[in-house]
């Protein structure tokens, strides 16, 4: 295959020009990177348009653009529609960053002898995005491109992609594909190369209680009136019992119960929890009773803190009562939990909990369906193959806990099952300090793409 002579002739290329785009800090969440998170569509269209596509554009939303590019080879042929997006999560706290978040570096780790890419959005999603941004090239400079192929990117999947709906559903005739590809997932490991078949959802809440009209003296007012930080430890506490069950009315309604069988298969995945401890650098798992570590990543729902604030943090002491306090809190979902009802419950039962004393606020800040995919379809059974063809090794079927807000929608208004197909690692520390993309996953990943694409042409036999 010519396209991966290609890939190997030109990874320095590839490396220098992702690293480009690792530099750009487009921060979709912060609006002080406004700037940067535009810089990062043009950089992104203009890498299609040095591919090789025949029409590109960028799209305007509500929010941050979506970039288009196509490639028709023949009208008759399949086509495949990549999906990504070149925003990235905030990279704060910046002080735990063993290097700037937007100068990558290139170390060589355990998990990575060969070398990973340090840098904020390196496997979260742009070193996943440009993997496909360079199969493309690879397959026209070798004229091997055996299927049309569509690429839509966008910025605002790390704060819900609200506008890419709409984007979605006003040129539906112009997205049209016969299966949509997806790199913004992890595999279990290079050795164990695995393909990505449920998704979890999210119901996103920000929350905020308030005492007094105004912070108080601690001594003066303590114990007299209601601390809103305290109040909402307690309320927060009170969402989980001592199985760490969620105890929302309503929260398990339309949870699937999966069968014993499945639960069995889904345990089969090669897993370590002594392993996975050793990495955290933590000395037990803690989660819902009944349920094995990877059912609880995979299948079951959960409820978390992700941010928690109020009165005085900064340097010294001061003795305030605060008059607010506030928390994000994130519910990730499994399939048939709706992220809207779920939001509502939640909503309906922190303002049941709360005390007389306190005035609460919840706002839903964002969320995504859960979506599960087939095995059995042509674009599965290409990955299979594609995988195997690279790794030689079958590909393991996993769930995954994380979410991709749009993935539900490919399926409600395309018709479409995605194909999950990523490359990054459940260590590379996405959406945290030090983040990375192993080198090795980078450049397979670019040749299990180009795989693909052979593959697809051939099952769906056109």
């Amino acid at each position: 295959m010519a396209a991966k002579q290609y890939i190997e002739q030109h990874k320095d290329k590839f490396l220098q020009e992702l690293l480009d785009l690792l530099r750009i800090p487009s921060v979709s969440a912060d609006p002080k990177f406004k700037e940067d998170v535009i810089k990062a569509a043009d950089f992104v269209r203009e890498s299609l348009i040095q591919a090789g596509v025949d029409h590109t554009e960028i799209f305007t939303t509500a929010g941050y653009p979506v970039v288009y590019g196509e490639k028709i080879i023949d009208p008759a042929a399949p086509t495949v529609l990549i999906y990504g997006h070149y925003d990235v999560q905030p990279a704060d706290p910046y002080e735990l960053w063993e290097s700037p978040p937007f100068e990558p570096v290139i170390k060589n780790t355990d998990i990575h002898p060969e070398g990973a890419i340090f840098a904020r959005g390196s496997a979260d999603d742009k070193g996943q995005i440009y993997m496909h941004v360079k199969a493309f090239e690879a397959m026209m400079a070798e004229n091997e491109l055996p299927c049309n192929i569509k690429f839509m990117i966008e910025g605002e999947e790390e704060v819900g992609s609200e506008n890419l709906e709409v984007f979605i559903r006003e040129n539906k005739e112009k997205l049209k594909a016969d299966v949509i590809l997806v790199s913004d997932t992890s595999m279990i490991s290079l050795d164990n190369p695995s393909v990505t078949v449920g998704l979890r959802g999210l119901a996103y809440m920000l929350v905020e209680v308030t005492g007094a009209n105004r912070d108080l003296h601690s001594g003066t007012f303590g114990g007299s009136v209601a601390n809103p930080i305290n109040v909402l430890c307690r309320m927060i506490a009170s969402l989980q019992d001592e199985n760490k069950h969620v105890t929302i009315p309503g929260f398990y309604d339309k949870v699937e119960e999966l069968s014993a069988e499945y639960r069995r298969k889904l345990n089969q995945a090669p897993f370590s929890e002594d392993e996975f401890k050793q990495k955290l650098d933590i000395k037990d798992v803690e989660g819902e009773a009944g349920f094995t570590t990877l059912e609880r990543i995979g299948i079951r729902p959960t409820l978390d803190v992700n941010g928690i604030w109020g009165g005085y943090i900064g340097e010294g002491a001061k003795t305030v009562l605060p008059s607010k306090a506030f928390a994000k809190i994130s519910m990730r979902l499994v399939p048939h939990q709706d992220h809207r009802e779920i939001a509502e419950l939640f909503q309906k039962h922190f303002e049941s909990i709360a005390p007389q004393s306190v005035k609460v606020k919840v706002n839903a800040h964002h969320g995504a369906q859960p979506a599960v995919v087939p095995t059995n379809s042509p674009g599965y059974r290409a990955a299979e193959e594609a995988i195997k063809e690279v790794f030689g090794k079958k590909a393991i079927p996993t769930r995954e806990g994380g979410s991709i807000p749009i993935t539900s929608l490919f399926q409600q208004e395309l018709g479409l099952d995605p194909i999950l197909l990523g490359f990054g690692l459940d260590t590379d520390a996405i959406h945290s300090p030090n983040e990375h993309f192993g080198l090795k996953n980078y450049f397979k990943g670019i040749e299990t793409i180009v795989s693909f694409f052979k593959h697809f042409k051939n099952q769906t036999g056109e």
